[in-house]
């Protein structure tokens, strides 16, 4: 049993920073699939995006998601926002969807206090209309894809990490 919880949602909804205060909370390993995909490459997500463009960059994400499935066990592992497409995903854990409206992520981005740097992170994100279409074209596909969701829009961070908390110690 892999034992690993795979936080997948829209860019900018909070994975990355759910997932670094849910190690620190528990005391356990997590890792980032762009983090790793920026590791092997040497490359920032944004520049391989510009440079090869999204298909590439989703042959990266596909690589990332072997390497995870034959390496990687009782790990949080949060994940780029297409990282869902993957043909892998259920074989690497139980999916937990971190669900908010795009409205919610987007003044979440706008307002944080490195919020230049969270939005010139995401390639994606760069045009709001575009980002916008982006997200009501995968919000369903996300609900479908999750074993399990967890609406981040009402919850505080302590309440988020104790319902992954629940469904990770469901899975031991």
């Amino acid at each position: 049993m892999k034992n690993n919880i795979i936080l997948i949602g829209f860019m900018g909804v909070g994975k990355g920073t759910i997932a670094r205060a849910y190690a620190k909370a528990y005391g356990v390993y997590n890792i980032d699939t762009d983090d790793l995909i920026e590791s092997k490459t040497n490359k920032e997500v944004k520049k391989i995006f510009e440079r090869y463009g999204e298909e590439f960059f989703r042959n990266l994400e596909q690589e990332t998601a072997k390497w995870i499935e034959a390496n990687v066990k009782s790990t949080l592992i949060s994940c780029g926002g297409g990282f869902y497409k993957v043909n892998n995903l259920k074989k690497l854990g139980t999916v937990v969807l971190l669900d908010a409206s795009f409205e919610w992520i987007h003044k979440r981005l706008k307002n944080a206090k490195n919020s230049k740097a969270k939005l010139a992170k995401r390639p994606l994100f760069q045009k709001e209309k575009e980002a916008k279409k982006l997200y009501n074209e995968r919000v369903e596909i996300y609900r479908q894809v999750a074993d399990v969701i967890v609406d981040v829009e009402k919850l505080s961070t302590k309440e988020i990490l104790e319902q992954i908390h629940k469904i990770a110690d469901t899975k031991k």
